[in-house]
């Protein structure tokens, strides 16, 4: 194992950022502020005696910095903001103080690592959380549009919500006041253009899938029962390379999808779900774990996306169908366990499947 000479705790912000440097040799601690510029930070810490190494949290500033480093030979540690002990007694926080103690948790191995996606990967996840802002604002502009209906008594009586008849009546609505009218017509154009966004990001995810990172993985997740190319390649972009979880239980925790848990002693006592890690990730499972409540079947979509995979994936995935029907049979028709409860019982186990799925040879 190589012996590191010197160490380097990061706080980065967008235009500034607090490097701690301890020798390893000395003990000698320095403090030194730099601007935001990635290669600047880099050049700065590839001048002391390597090997170098050094951690700063993950945030909004990406990974670009993380990049750099490894260009200028010094190893880099992207630390799990979420993973970082905080004492509960200290109560002053400075960027310095953050810094000091990111290189001490560094040379003492506290931290847990982030991975670092490559560039391309970088660019569809963003390109997938992009789709999932806009279908958050298009949940949102159809509630205000439903709200101002229901300030002056209209409802939709004719079927569901945002279908094509729904949308016909909503265009065929008058309101008595004038700048009533004009907020309807406001509110309805928000939701069309938001409509036609998510269509073309849709488009270009789903133009993007066969030259993806992930192609492989998205065409076998799209075997089971629920999953679709959109769906297959959020939880891809989410978990990045599947093969880095030994076990499916490390990617059922991964996406906050195991109970809490605060035992002491002989009593153990189990709470809700820990809702760790990616939100995005653990709602695709989510709302995909519904459609294991009916019976085992294979449709003529879920056949076309079965097509021309291997006879193990799809027997995978059939187990998997069969598995999750049974939990909504055993928690919810026979132990009367509330529907929400069960379904995310069944997302925790889809997890499970998706990673055998994903990494099976």
């Amino acid at each position: 194992m190589v012996q590191v000479r010197s160490w380097a705790g990061l706080d980065v912000h967008a235009a500034k950022v607090v490097a701690a440097v301890v020798d390893g040799e000395s003990g000698e601690l320095r403090i030194r502020r730099l601007g935001g510029d990635a290669d600047a930070v880099a050049s700065f810490l590839a001048g002391f005696p390597g090997p170098v190494r050094a951690t700063y949290e993950a945030g909004p500033t990406g990974f670009g910095l993380a990049r750099a480093l490894e260009r200028a030979g010094v190893g880099c540690v992207v630390a799990a903001p979420g993973k970082i002990p905080v004492a509960p007694t200290d109560h002053i926080k400075t960027d310095r103080r953050d810094a000091e103690k990111l290189v001490r948790l560094l040379m003492a191995g506290g931290l847990s690592p982030v991975r670092v996606p490559t560039l391309g990967e970088e660019a569809l996840r963003d390109l997938v959380r992009a789709r999932e802002d806009v279908r958050l604002d298009l949940n949102r502009a159809r509630h205000r549009l439903l709200k101002l209906l229901l300030r002056h008594g209209l409802r939709f009586e004719a079927g569901r919500n945002w279908t094509v008849r729904h949308r016909q009546w909503l265009a065929q609505v008058r309101l008595g006041e004038p700048a009533a009218q004009a907020t309807l017509h406001d509110y309805l154009g928000a939701v069309d253009a938001l409509v036609v966004r998510r269509g073309a990001l849709e488009g270009a995810i789903e133009e993007l899938v066969p030259s993806s990172p992930w192609a492989d993985e998205v065409a076998r997740l799209r075997c089971m029962r629920g999953v679709n190319t959109l769906t297959a390649i959020g939880l891809c972009a989410e978990v990045g390379n599947w093969a880095r979880f030994p076990r499916p239980a490390q990617v059922m925790s991964y996406l906050g999808l195991v109970p809490s848990e605060q035992s002491s002693g002989e009593q153990r006592r189990q709470g809700s779900i820990t809702k760790s890690g990616s939100q995005h990730g653990r709602r695709l499972l989510v709302e995909a774990a519904w459609h294991y409540r009916r019976e085992p079947h294979l449709g003529a979509p879920l056949r076309r996306r079965q097509a021309g995979q291997p006879a193990h994936i799809v027997a995978l995935a059939w187990k998997a169908q069969r598995r999750g029907y049974r939990t909504w049979q055993r928690l919810h028709a026979q132990r009367a366990k509330r529907a929400t409860l069960v379904n995310i019982a069944v997302a925790r186990e889809l997890a499970g499947f998706c990673w055998a799925i994903a990494t099976a040879d």
